[in-house]
């Protein structure tokens, strides 16, 4: 399994169990907030160069 592949299923298994113990819209928030956070936290140089990293990896 690839790296790329446990993160993933570590954030579902995470998501489930904010379902459960946490209202829905709640979870949502923290879903949604800890990436964006993560992003906004970035300088923009860092932030250029995901964006283009991430271009890269689809083929544009």
């Amino acid at each position: 399994m690839s790296r790329n592949a446990k993160i993933a299923a570590g954030g579902v298994a995470v998501g489930l169990i904010l379902l459960i113990w946490l209202p829905w819209w709640a979870s949502l928030l923290i879903v949604l907030g800890v990436p964006a956070a993560a992003y906004l936290a970035l300088d923009p140089s860092q932030r250029r160069r995901l964006r283009r990293a991430s271009r890269k990896e689809i083929g544009r």
